[in-house]
């Protein structure tokens, strides 16, 4: 991977992890136009999500600062229970990041009519979310947890979109807005922690597949992932307060056919 193909990618890492288009559809997308394999760059992987994970604890460094705050007077209170909410929406990911694995690994491998297919599926998601025209709703209770954790298990599969899943189910089924932004992003840091450090062991397992990959590109691809990430983040809080996913929904479906059209061409 060249350092224009790490910059490129980084970029549309930083953007799609946060806006409601897929990071891993367009990651194959991208690498489908760039013949930039990632899965031949364990660490350009690691580092580009790392920068994301990164990109989340800034903007919501006060709320984690918080929490941490009231978890270390060791008494139920409401960051106990926000916790316990998000460690119950990290269930189902975690099955089936345990048990299939491989399966789910086996979806990566290029195939533009999957990735199209799954971003109609989350352009018609997030067209629902335009039935919730007030922003009045309540926090995130334990079965709404539970939910939104499902939706972001479904997310997996390349061309769903991860927030957009999320924070759409979340809207759906009552959750205020705000609250909703913000659990799905909260949400996220323990999964992408997590599997940026399985990443880690298996690239200390098999370290010499990162020579095609310069250090500048891998310090770049990490930059612009982190700048992409923080600039997407903020935006899509905001965007989620104005109510203003079906723009989302429309270039998701375009891109969605376009990679549909071109694989069947």
């Amino acid at each position: 991977m060249g350092v224009l193909e790490a910059i490129i990618l980084g970029i549309i890492q930083g953007l799609s992890e946060f806006l409601p288009i897929s990071s891993s559809g367009h990651l194959e997308i991208g690498a489908v136009l760039l013949n930039a394999h990632t899965s031949e760059s364990l660490l350009f992987s690691v580092l580009v999500h790392a920068a994301t994970a990164l990109s989340t604890i800034i903007v919501f460094r006060k709320d984690i600062g918080n929490i941490f705050k009231e978890l270390f007077k060791f008494k139920w209170n409401e960051s106990y229970d926000f916790v316990s909410k998000i460690v119950l929406s990290m269930i189902p990911i975690g099955i089936i990041g345990v048990f299939f694995e491989d399966q789910v690994e086996s979806f990566f491998t290029g195939n533009l009519l999957l990735v199209g297919s799954m971003l109609l599926v989350t352009a018609v998601l997030l067209a629902f979310t335009e039935t919730v025209k007030s922003k009045e709703g309540g926090k995130v209770n334990y079965w709404q947890a539970l939910v939104i954790g499902i939706a972001q298990s479904i997310a997996i599969l390349p061309g769903i979109s991860r927030s957009g899943a999320t924070i759409a189910t979340a809207l759906l089924i009552g959750v205020n807005k705000e609250k909703a932004a913000r659990f799905s992003f909260l949400m996220v840091l323990v999964p992408i922690l997590g599997a940026s450090f399985l990443k880690v062991l298996d690239y200390l397992e098999q370290p010499a597949i990162e020579s095609q990959t310069s250090s500048l590109a891998l310090l770049l691809g990490f930059l612009m992932a982190f700048l992409a990430g923080l600039f997407a983040c903020k935006a899509m809080i905001k965007i989620v307060k104005e109510g203003k996913l079906l723009y989302f929904a429309i270039y998701c479906a375009i891109i969605g056919s376009i990679a549909i059209i071109s694989q069947l061409i």
